[in-house]
């Protein structure tokens, strides 16, 4: 049965709550929670805290009985099923059941191993009714709130947003490599809160030679840091490079074993990574995967026209996030650099997602077609 709209907005208010997750929850989804008393009355709110805090579920729960608030019989509205298993937190689904909840709306399944309808059925077994959203706004909002998280676990590999900043004519840099500035602030503003989304950003040895960049979240307030990424070949990197500075970690890839260049690097304080692919540079998938395994989500692309077209030309960009200035540069750099095409035909296709303006910018977000057919498997028996 479809759910009422009070429940698809309730939903959206717990996703809304989960939002506030972001830069404080990965590797773990960001969830939000709402609870009501049997007689309808708002009980208490939360959102999931740090890895190793407590969940959104703990949160609200706790919200409740700090203000005296009665849940037995009440109702929970989850943007994420509740957790059914005891890694660093015990398991969300039995504080609920122990509330003495009559009713659990939930959102959106969770595909990690150990959850994948186990929250559903130990709930439902506890004899509480558990409404799991269908197709609709509130089952949307949640897939796209936590798309890293569900391409990690699905897919193996972190979903990836390659930004750009370019002109009308889609240049990303004058002939000579300079870049600064084509966007106004209020853009650079809105990329550094995608950055804060991602559990790591990624760039090439190129930009680092060429701009220096720091890569680190500092417009907008978060309490996590990225790690930062460096696809360098032969290590290349400065051991004074400003993204070796602090906060947060960074780690250089290389595909070439150079012993005094590696050492130099650990000895700034990265992490180095030997990586090399069959074509004697950095083995791009293979990155992505030991990403994943090592938790992060979102990755997000700052980087240049060579590595931007390795990454598309590999089919491993899920998405651009393009911020278009209102002027025209004439001869420079482009987006990627991507080989001739035989036809218009065999060119990729993309889907647009969202248009906005943003400050004298336009920030236009693109996804690759069938990038989020992950999204789209069979739930578990249990939330069917």
């Amino acid at each position: 049965m479809p759910l009422s709209d009070a429940d698809q907005a309730l939903l959206l208010r717990a996703v809304a709550l989960a939002e506030q997750s972001i830069g404080l929850s990965d590797p773990n989804p960001r969830v939000g929670c709402v609870l009501h008393t049997a007689g309808g009355q708002l009980a208490g709110e939360g959102f999931t805290q740090q890895a190793g805090g407590p969940h959104a579920e703990v949160m609200a729960l706790r919200a409740a009985a700090a203000q005296g608030a009665p849940l037995a019989g009440g109702t929970a509205w989850v943007s994420l099923e509740p957790c059914a298993h005891h890694g660093r937190t015990p398991p969300c689904a039995d504080a609920l059941i122990a509330a003495g909840l009559s009713r659990v709306v939930v959102a959106l399944g969770d595909p990690y191993p150990q959850v994948a309808g186990r929250g559903v059925q130990r709930l439902r077994a506890a004899g509480i009714t558990v409404d799991v959203a269908g197709a609709g706004p509130a089952r949307q909002a949640a897939q796209a709130l936590n798309i890293g998280f569900l391409s990690r676990v699905l897919r193996g590999r972190p979903w990836l947003r390659l930004k750009v900043a370019a002109s009308l004519d889609g240049r990303t840099a004058l002939p000579d490599g300079r870049s600064q500035w084509i966007t106004g602030p209020a853009a650079r503003q809105d990329g550094h809160a995608w950055r804060r989304r991602a559990g790591a950003v990624l760039t090439g040895i190129g930009t680092v030679l060429a701009d220096d960049p720091r890569l680190d979240v500092r417009l907008v307030p978060t309490q996590l840091q990225p790690l930062r990424v460096v696809v360098d070949s032969a290590f290349a990197t400065p051991p004074a490079a400003r993204l070796l500075q602090e906060p947060g970690r960074v780690l250089v890839v290389g595909a070439q074993d150079q012993p005094a260049r590696m050492a130099s690097l650990r000895a700034a304080g990265a992490e180095v990574l030997l990586l090399p692919g069959a074509d004697g540079r950095v083995d791009l998938p293979q990155l992505l995967q030991r990403l994943a395994a090592n938790g992060v989500g979102e990755l997000h692309v700052e980087a240049g026209a060579v590595l931007n077209a390795a990454l598309i030309g590999a089919d491993l960009v899920d998405e651009l996030l393009v911020y278009t200035a209102p002027r025209l540069l004439g001869p420079g750099r482009g987006m990627a650099a991507l080989p001739e095409l035989p036809a218009l035909d065999a060119a990729l296709g993309f889907d647009f997602q969202d248009c906005q303006r943003i400050g004298t910018d336009l920030r236009l977000l693109v996804r690759r077609q069938g990038a989020d057919a992950f999204l789209h498997s069979p739930p578990p028996a249990a939330l069917a």
